[in-house]
């Protein structure tokens, strides 16, 4: 093994310095091997990170809108005009105390329609209490300023979308009226405008205004301490599941608990889809990194013939020749790979810190493509190639036990 190693390096040496014209002539078709496993690993590492950024991106965005798991009335799911539940829970907020468990905060939902001089829009009016986390909202805010609400008093601010503000013509300080239906009777409300939102979630921003909660209750006649729910948010996302099962066996059997999956299937069924994308992609790439370093191995040792002959004549068997041209197309395989992660890694890089390709954000939800750069997936995307193109060289590598010595000397 030692001495396969050695006649390995040789040969390499020997490629780099051109001693050869028998090497010489392999070049181009080492380089171009080379030149595939690198495009293909780059392709792979950026494909990764704009898939799985993406998924990042959006799963942020509709996760924090709302909450990772929605505690409510069965009834009450999905529904805009919900029944009350009490506030007064053993596990509220008791439950934060749950490992994995975040935050967990009451909120309120009614219909209602915002009148200005001209326009008219319907609207789901959102209420929050002292408890909302405005993390997300701040991120996303771009006029304005978020309003801080209280158990104590009512506050009669608002966030809008920066959609719902064009199409009504509404800006940051104006006075907005905003008609329910209760009972079969209109009731209007006055909120004023403290800042307004914009997520590029064109589902929500549509629909969505926030105000204080103390409104929704008023307005539905509910005690102080009803709500239409509770939202529970998790540390990581990938436990969901998991910590989703502890809640539904925390909140008793009064209440019903649901996550974010479950409430949006088509948003996450459409973001599982990309995976696919990925695995066809990498697929791909490594089958032609696997033929290029296969063609290389062949005309490597095609034209090593006479060196195979001798070293066979000399006693070397064949398991120990074809190591030779394994270890030098897996140093081969090595450099493509130190491109690919120089290439594909820098243009992340450059991506993310400064997002030179933008994406149209009603279609996409995002304005630039989202890059999410993990040292995991960079060394599975490494191993994993490095192996598959070991494994198609032992295939041609076996060429070398067919090559008889006195033939391969007269060849030569």
């Amino acid at each position: 093994m030692n001495t396969s190693f050695f006649i390995a390096k040789r040969l390499i040496r020997a490629g780099g310095q051109a001693e050869s014209n028998t090497i010489s002539g392999t070049r181009p078709i080492v380089q171009i091997a080379i030149a595939g496993i690198a495009l293909g690993l780059a392709v792979m590492i950026i494909s990764m990170a704009i898939v799985t950024g993406f998924q990042k991106e959006i799963t942020d965005k509709v996760v924090n809108f709302g909450s990772d798991i929605v505690i409510t009335e069965y009834s009450n799911l999905n529904a805009i005009e919900p029944q009350p539940v009490s506030k007064a829970q053993d596990f509220y907020p008791s439950l934060t105390e749950i490992e994995g468990i975040r935050h967990i905060q009451v909120f309120a939902t009614k219909a209602g329609i915002i009148k200005t001089d001209e326009e008219i829009e319907g609207v789901v009016v959102k209420g929050v209490g002292g408890d909302f986390d405005w993390s997300f909202f701040k991120k996303h805010l771009i006029q304005g300023e978020i309003f801080t609400t209280s158990d104590s008093s009512r506050s009669k601010n608002i966030l809008i979308s920066e959609i719902i503000s064009k199409k009504l013509k509404l800006g940051v300080g104006d006075r907005m009226e905003v008609f329910f239906i209760q009972d079969e009777k209109q009731r209007a409300r006055i909120f004023d405008v403290t800042g307004i939102y914009k997520t590029g979630l064109a589902e929500y921003d549509e629909r969505y205004v926030i105000t204080d909660l103390t409104h929704i209750q008023r307005l539905n006649g509910w005690d102080d301490d009803q709500v239409a729910g509770f939202e529970v948010f998790v540390d990581d996302f990938s436990r969901l599941e998991e910590l989703s099962d502890v809640v539904y066996y925390s909140i008793g059997t009064e209440l019903f608990s649901a996550t974010v999956k479950e409430l949006q299937p088509q948003m996450f069924d459409w973001l599982d889809l990309q995976d696919m994308n990925v695995r066809v992609i990498i697929i791909l790439m490594l089958i032609v990194a696997g033929f290029n370093m296969i063609s290389a191995l062949l005309i490597m040792i095609i034209e090593r013939v006479y060196m195979i002959g001798t070293l066979k004549s000399l006693g070397m068997n064949d398991g120990k020749i074809q190591s030779i041209f394994i270890y030098q197309a897996l140093y081969l395989t090595g450099v493509g790979l130190f491109w690919g992660n120089l290439v594909g890694i820098s243009l992340c890089l450059i991506q993310q810190h400064f997002g030179i390709i933008t994406l149209p954000e009603e279609s996409y939800y995002v304005k630039v493509v989202p890059i999410n750069l993990e040292l995991i997936h960079i060394l599975l995307l490494n191993s994993g190639t490095l192996f598959f193109c070991f494994l198609m060289l032992l295939v041609p590598s076996m060429v070398v036990s067919r090559i008889q010595p006195l033939k391969a000397i007269r060849f030569s």
